[in-house]
């Protein structure tokens, strides 16, 4: 894989926070990215988060959940103080983070949106969420990405 660097790996550099990038080969016949990734590094998938961009009242939020679970839209709206939440159409999504959708990492994108993390990422010493390419990881404390994302905790997975 030519060039690990993404935004997301360049910013835990750039604030000197301790994380491990993980790739693995990306299968594109996979049905759940976030399942491929689990089974490929070897973690239960209950400890690789997914990140996935939802509008809540018109704005775009990024929701983080464990890819075993779905989103909570509403749990995602109320974290927020929102009312009405909906799945970002992905065109949107990718434009607002740089990232392709698959890819899409919590950590440096375009434009800075709230960032809403599952509290069940706090049960764990380190979490996975991705590096902002299919098939690439970053493993990182998860007080590491809350504080740098100035995320809120809240039990938005379904």
């Amino acid at each position: 894989m030519a060039g690990k660097g993404t935004p997301a790996t360049a910013l835990l550099a750039k604030r000197e926070v301790a994380h491990e990038v993980h790739a693995y080969d990306h299968d594109p016949r996979a049905e759940s990215f976030g399942l491929e990734a689990a089974e490929a590094l070897g973690q239960p998938p209950e400890r690789v988060f997914k990140t996935l961009v939802a509008e809540v009242d018109g704005k775009l939020v990024v929701g983080v959940v464990p890819v075993t679970g779905q989103l909570d839209l509403k749990a995602l709206a109320a974290a927020v103080g929102g009312k009405k939440a909906k799945m970002a159409e992905v065109a949107a999504a990718e434009r607002a983070t740089g990232y392709v959708a698959g890819g899409i990492s919590p950590l440096g994108q375009k434009k800075r949106l709230p960032v809403v993390i599952d509290s069940s990422a706090t049960g764990f010493d380190t979490i996975y969420c991705s590096a902002g390419r299919r098939g690439l990881e970053i493993e990182l404390a998860a007080a590491d990405l809350v504080r740098l994302l100035d995320a809120v905790l809240a039990d938005i997975a379904g």
